[in-house]
């Protein structure tokens, strides 16, 4: 995510007021908005845009905010988005099924202050996310998902040769001694000898 351009934010609320309320203090910190008051046309706009983050009502005329957001997680187009949980629900069980799928949750009555900050913390721990997520020349590496693609194939690594190929890739340009490389990716297990390193890196 690129942080110099202005993020946009999906707002789905259908009670008015407090849409407009949300609506006019994210304006006011920078932010580029869209305000839905209906699942349909908040689903119909996700085909034309994809939003930074968004923040979502659960208990709407025409849906669940609960349902689109696991929705939203299982498509691999929209799992990247961020959001943030916008209830009246303010049970403890209700709070932790809505974080199980979502990145925030805050119960109304609320502060569109704290609201803001929220919305600029998740920002930056997406951020934080996508810089972390280390690109070569046909080559990606999460280290949050553990995962690795060639060419955008799906490569089965084992927790060994991951955690070695994401020291390895750390320094490009530095060459790693062995004893550093079995301290730093087997710790200091002495079954572990250095022809090990050199029968995973082959």
């Amino acid at each position: 995510m690129d942080t110099k351009k202005q993020s946009v934010i999906f707002t789905l609320e259908d009670e008015k007021e407090i849409s407009d309320l949300i609506t006019l203090h994210l304006e006011r910190a920078g932010f580029f908005v869209e305000d839905f008051d209906s699942v349909k046309d908040f689903r119909q706009f996700l085909n034309r845009r994809i939003p930074d983050i968004a923040i979502l009502d659960i208990m709407l005329p025409d849906g669940d905010g609960l349902e689109l957001c696991k929705e939203l997680r299982s498509n691999p187009r929209t799992k990247s988005i961020g959001i943030i949980l916008l209830t009246a629900r303010a049970h403890e069980s209700d709070k932790v099924l809505g974080l199980e799928y979502s990145d925030d949750y805050i119960t109304k009555p609320f502060s569109p202050r704290e609201l803001v900050a929220r919305v600029k913390a998740l920002l930056r721990r997406l951020d934080k996310l996508e810089n972390e997520k280390k690109t070569f020349t046909g080559l990606k590496i999460d280290p949050n998902k553990r995962q690795v693609l060639v060419d955008g194939r799906k490569i089965e690594l084992t927790t060994t040769e991951f955690s070695l190929l994401e020291l390895l890739t750390s320094k490009p340009e530095w060459v790693f001694p062995r004893d550093q490389i079995l301290d730093m990716v087997w710790g200091r297990d002495k079954a572990v000898t250095d022809r090990t390193v050199d029968v995973h890196i082959s």
